[in-house]
């Protein structure tokens, strides 16, 4: 999911792990600490849509799995504050076969982070109207399908992964952002297609997509 240095990226591959972290809720939490640093309950409670208390539950779990832990309290010290231990985290497909447990798993994350992301973007695309002139030349939404090799995708990968590194929020400190700079998102997807007639649910599901196509908003 990211490549932020070796010793502040997890990489999991326990199954019970990955379960508990394809929760919507525990993933927008942990989301929250990663992006925009320490926060309390009630505040992970701004980005979940749950209560204080439903927070707290889905910290303590996230804390249980080593991806969360106090941080300093604030002011009188009557809220619990939590901060993220890893800048990133994710998993990686290793040599040979995976388990059947573990591609499930594996899979049911990528299914919530993808669901969540879709929904971002229809937030954005929701009030769009009221963003400045600036703001709307600047996003760029586009879909093509490429022509290439396994090797050929792997090199488009890191070339783009590399030209965004410095921007990450887990890697530009604020005070090295320009005026004006706010949260924005990357959702790049590079995948060979399925072969004709092995997913046809997936192809029912995409309808009639243009083959290339692209939106400025």
């Amino acid at each position: 999911m990211t490549s932020v240095r070796s010793e502040e990226y997890r990489r999991v591959t326990d199954t019970g792990v990955l379960r508990a972290m394809a929760h919507p809720a525990r993933l927008a939490i942990l989301t929250r600490l990663q992006t925009e640093g320490p926060a309390t309950a009630t505040e992970c409670a701004q980005v979940t849509g749950l209560s204080p208390s439903a927070c707290s539950y889905h910290l303590r779990t996230l804390a249980k799995h080593g991806f969360v832990a106090d941080a300093p309290p604030r002011g009188d010290g009557r809220e619990r504050v939590w901060r993220a231990l890893q800048r990133g985290w994710g998993f990686e497909d290793p040599e040979g076969e995976l388990s059947p447990d573990v591609v499930q798993a594996q899979r049911a994350v990528i299914d919530t982070v993808l669901a969540a992301a879709a929904q971002r973007l229809a937030d954005y695309l929701a009030q769009s109207d009221r963003e400045s002139r600036e703001w709307r030349a600047a996003a760029w939404l586009t879909h093509a399908v490429l022509l290439v090799d396994a090797e050929e995708l792997r090199a488009l990968a890191e070339r783009i992964n590399e030209l965004i590194h410095p921007y990450r929020v887990t890697e530009r400190a604020a005070e090295d952002a320009p005026t004006g700079a706010r949260l924005a998102e990357v959702h790049l997807r590079l995948f060979p297609r399925a072969p004709r007639g092995a997913a046809p649910h997936a192809r029912e599901a995409a309808g009639a997509a243009g083959a290339d196509e692209a939106v400025v908003t």
